[in-house]
């Protein structure tokens, strides 16, 4: 059987408006279940192939942030 989770995970992600987007993301966070790191894992990987080098640094220096 091939699977691919991140196609699986785009397209039950796809036509989503932001709102949808961001009540995933907090749902996930807040639900704290690990099964749910995939998709956000997901979500940030379509974020960074978007993102420009300034937006890439300010992530990167909030995660450095929070992880401190």
């Amino acid at each position: 059987m091939d699977l691919n989770l991140r196609k699986a995970i785009i397209a039950n992600i796809s036509g989503n408006t932001a709102n949808d987007l961001e009540a995933t993301i907090v749902d996930a966070i807040q639900s704290g279940e690990e099964k749910m790191l995939p998709g956000l894992g997901v979500l940030f990987e379509l974020y960074w192939k978007e993102a420009d080098e300034a937006d890439k640094t300010e992530v990167l220096k909030t995660i450095e942030h929070a992880i401190q």
